[in-house]
């Protein structure tokens, strides 16, 4: 009998349903009938874009035939999918185009008030999905009561974070104020942010990290987040003229809240940037995708969890940590917090004094009473 094996794959940085079946000319032929699934000269198989929605419509168009069809390898991914399926189940499926053009229009009016890019992702994003709640109930786009009720159904119930809800509210009153109302016309309630320390990668984790890596690009970016105290994105968008190695300094352009700073430049670290530049001859920014352009983030986040793995090392770290990480060192060697303050482009030293809640050599200084009683 013969067989379809369906799995997920990667393709150019897509997800896709890959439908795989030993050279069959009927099997072939059949699947090329059907609308979006398309053949991989790279994957050798044909794929269609991973969604609940398009499996379906895969098991319906096979499920006529006599052959056997194998989704073992898809368990994982159709209950995640289910659970979520549940979650959006007071959304409509599609926005219609006189919405789309709207929120098209927006984007362009965001990026005008020159916010960052992933800040106007981030509020074209919560928008569209308040779109789709609204359209669903039938009620107006422009009302406090729709909006908390989307607060409750899409962010409460299914625990998403507060940060979430407070980017939600954010997103939602530049739409607001990008159709003509404005602020104090809309009541909407923050919850207050949850107070919650930094992750603190310890030196000997740091240097295990390090240890770990072999591929010389790979190495760089991550010596530079922590060598530099720097923002992912602050990194991604560093020019190879940022680098000063005459000063020893890294000149950060624009960071967050639209300012310069300058920053350390590592003896340890140039000689590993030497390296990778003669490497792969980057041509504007300092880290470059294969195809040219800025390194993605989504790239920088797999290379730390690949190390985070090799290394052993079970604590929930992510890009941020190393700066995080940075800060705390140095400020267990004696710097004082306000050079800390600058060298990450704080606007507040509120901000920076979180450090003091997680370094090693004041936590030590106190005597535990436990100890007293042995």
């Amino acid at each position: 009998m013969k067989k379809i094996i369906l799995n997920t794959a990667k393709h150019r940085n897509k997800n896709v349903l890959a439908i795989r079946f030993k050279y069959d000319d009927e099997i072939k032929e059949h699947l090329k009938k059907l609308e979006n699934v398309l053949w991989s000269q790279t994957l050798k198989c044909f794929y269609i874009e991973l969604s609940l929605k398009n499996l379906r419509i895969i098991f319906s168009y096979l499920k006529n035939t006599n052959w056997t069809v194998d989704y073992s390898q898809l368990h994982s991914f159709i209950e995640k999918s289910k659970i979520e399926e549940k979650r959006n189940s007071h959304l409509i499926d599609e926005i219609p185009t006189e919405y789309q053009i709207e929120l098209q229009k927006f984007e362009k009016w965001l990026f005008q008030k020159r916010l960052s890019e992933n800040t106007v992702n981030t509020y074209v994003d919560v928008t569209a999905t308040y779109i789709k709640y609204a359209l669903l109930k039938k009620v107006d786009l422009f009302s406090t009561k729709i909006v908390e009720a989307f607060c409750y159904d899409y962010i409460y119930k299914p625990s998403k974070s507060i940060s979430y809800q407070n980017q939600f509210i954010s997103g939602i009153k530049k739409f607001f104020e990008y159709k003509g109302y404005a602020y104090d016309q809309i009541h909407i309630e923050r919850p207050k942010k949850e107070k919650k320390l930094p992750i603190i990668l310890s030196t000997d984790e740091i240097k295990s990290i390090f240890n770990t890596i072999t591929n010389l690009k790979h190495k760089a970016l991550l010596s530079l987040l922590y060598s530099a105290g720097l923002r992912i994105g602050e990194a991604i968008n560093l020019e190879i003229t940022d680098i000063d190695s005459k000063r020893m300094l890294i000149h950060i352009k624009q960071a967050k809240g639209k300012k310069d700073r300058y920053t350390l430049l590592s003896s340890a670290f140039v000689k590993i940037l030497r390296e990778y530049y003669i490497a792969y001859k980057p041509k504007k920014y300092l880290f470059e995708g294969q195809k040219g352009g800025k390194y993605s983030n989504t790239s920088a986040q797999k290379v730390l969890k690949n190390a985070l793995f090799r290394a052993d090392i079970r604590k929930k770290a992510t890009l941020h940590s190393l700066r995080h990480s940075f800060a705390t060192h140095l400020l267990e060697k004696g710097t004082d917090i306000r050079y800390i303050q600058e060298l990450l482009g704080h606007s507040s030293p509120k901000t920076t004094m979180i450090y003091t809640h997680v370094t090693e050599t004041s936590l030590k200084k106190i005597k535990n009473p436990f100890d007293d009683l042995f």
